[in-house]
């Protein structure tokens, strides 16, 4: 039986609580974190395994290494020196020399960015191949679509989703929140075929730990086709409310998805806080989508 914590990493950033976590994984002979968070949170994911009685990692496995998720990878390998970090090829030379990838996010995150905070490199010597990870009973597969670099990992009956079924939030009564997570340059098929591979898990993984957020129980399959479908319709959505032009774009789809998107429907009922939050996020899935379907015309 795999164990799973749910460490909440929340920013000092409007909404941004109960949004960015880590996940800890413990079984016999083996323990691991699931995208540790960004840099700014990193010493209170350290003190909080600390408290649930963490003396060793053996690995830090990033679903992928945008900021919010991989940016605390060094802190994490410095303060556990037995452990070794994990992640697709493309992605370890960005832990190795982070300096790309921070002025990516400075460009596209602005000031998001700088409370998040700069990532430190990672010693090449502390990165482990993917298929080491996968021979102590961890498998992997790759899921581009949120990111060319974006894994997912299967351990036993969890399913660490990374953001490749988007992004969740909890709601009274067992209700889902539902919304894509896709980036500035978006490749819908890449994607679905991502969508596909874990459908295609067999048997299901009975518990799907989600990046941003919480963990679903028993509906794998139920999430992971939502999810897909959900990206059919938003794109439609984009595509059918971008013939009347860019001006108000982001307002109309929102307005369109409340009323056909039974999942994104839920915004509704979330805190003010976390609409504003998902309000920032919807406005990129709109425009990485747009910028999609203008390449692809």
């Amino acid at each position: 039986m795999i164990r799973l914590d749910l460490i909440d990493l929340d920013q000092d950033l409007p909404g941004q609580r109960q949004f960015i976590s880590c996940w800890l994984a413990r079984s016999e002979g083996l323990s691991y974190v699931v995208d540790p968070g960004p840099p700014g949170t990193a010493l209170r994911l350290v003190a909080r395994l600390r408290e649930l009685g963490v003396t060793d990692l053996d690995f830090v496995l990033l679903t992928h290494v945008h900021l919010d998720h991989g940016g605390a990878a060094a802190a994490v390998l410095d303060a556990f020196p037995g452990s070794r970090a994990a992640c697709l090829d493309a992605a370890a030379r960005h832990l190795v020399d982070p300096t790309r990838l921070w002025e990516g996010s400075r460009r596209v995150l602005g000031p998001v960015a700088e409370a998040y905070g700069e990532p430190a490199p990672v010693p090449a010597e502390r990165i482990a191949a993917l298929d080491e990870v996968a021979a102590r009973g961890v498998d992997w597969l790759p899921t581009p679509g949120h990111a060319p670099h974006h894994v997912c990992f299967v351990h036993g009956d969890v399913l660490f989703a990374g953001e490749a079924a988007g992004t969740t939030a909890p709601l009274p009564g067992g209700r889902l929140y539902l919304r894509p997570a896709t980036p500035p340059r978006f490749f819908p098929a890449e994607a679905r075929a991502s969508l596909d591979r874990l459908l295609a898990l067999s048997p299901p993984p009975r518990r799907v730990a989600m990046a941003h957020y919480g963990l679903v129980e028993g509906k794998t399959r139920a999430l992971l086709t939502a999810a897909r479908d959900q990206l059919e319709l938003w794109v439609a959505a984009v595509r059918r409310e971008a013939a009347a032009g860019r001006e108000g774009l982001v307002g109309r789809v929102h307005g369109r998805l409340l009323a056909e998107d039974p999942h994104y429907a839920a915004f509704t009922d979330l805190p003010a806080d976390i609409r504003e939050r998902e309000l920032v996020f919807t406005a990129q899935s709109v425009l990485g989508m747009l910028g999609h379907i203008e390449a692809s015309t």
